[in-house]
């Protein structure tokens, strides 16, 4: 009987691909692997617990007992949009373990959460996971934006994670997710000041071993340079400081 294994990140996609999987195939096969980074939003904790609860199922918990910027140390790299060891040694090493040690990829299937929007990364996603059998509901019809996965999970009596309600894309790595772009990163300076300090603590700490490197990049005179989140901080208070200026003059 084929084991359904279900990539259970705590994002809203992962929770609506669960749905999808129980309804075709029901839950006595089914399996909730949740890869634990050790710097996730509080809620997507309860978040995964709810959507359990929800399914009547436990969740299987796999973690490779470092952070990010723990991996980036170990690793002499620092993530950035291009390249994310973190996602490797904390997410997909741990759960191929768990896969190898409990999972016959000739009788098993792995479900990812991606929607329609991210099926560029279909072809990808495949052959990482390879030799094992994986299927993306969410990139299936009925198609639905991330608003009807997140009124889905309402309608079922499930409050979304937080993240999303305040103005984040994605539930993962508390907001401080490496991949995310400049906006996502100054979102995060004013959302959750102190996160964005840890991670710039982390990044600079990096700096000092491994030379001018950055989580994100700006041109310059056609350059591509590092720019480092202590830096942008900086602009982003000038900004604000030259805002306030020209509104105070606005008011004479």
């Amino acid at each position: 009987m084929t084991l359904h294994v279900v990539q259970m990140s705590g994002g809203i996609g992962s929770w609506a691909a669960a749905q999808r999987v129980a309804a075709e195939h029901g839950t006595g096969k089914m399996v909730l692997l949740f890869a634990d980074t050790l710097v996730e939003d509080h809620d997507l904790y309860r978040f995964n617990a709810d959507a359990c609860a929800q399914l009547g199922m436990d969740l299987t918990v796999v973690c490779d007992g470092r952070t990010p910027f723990e991996v980036f140390h170990d690793q002499g790299f620092l993530g950035n949009s291009l390249i994310a060891p973190c996602s490797y040694w904390l997410k997909q090493k741990p759960c191929r373990d768990w896969l190898k040690a409990h999972a016959d990829p000739r009788d098993t299937v792995v479900y990812i959460g991606i929607d329609w929007s991210e099926d560029r990364r279909v072809a990808g996603i495949e052959r990482g996971w390879a030799p094992w059998t994986t299927r993306f509901p969410m990139c299936e019809p009925p198609y639905l934006t991330k608003d009807d996965m997140l009124n889905q999970a309402r309608a079922a009596g499930i409050e979304p994670p937080r993240l999303y309600a305040l103005g984040y894309t994605h539930n993962n790595c508390g907001g401080s997710c490496v991949r995310a772009g400049q906006r996502q990163w100054l979102h995060h300076l004013r959302t959750f000041p102190e996160r964005y300090a840890e991670a710039e603590r982390g990044e600079q700490q990096l700096r000092l071993q491994l030379g001018d490197v950055a989580i994100l990049k700006i041109r310059r005179s056609g350059k591509t340079i590092p720019l480092p989140l202590t830096e942008l901080r900086r602009r982003a208070h000038v900004e604000r400081t030259q805002t306030g200026r020209g509104r105070a003059c606005d008011h004479r």
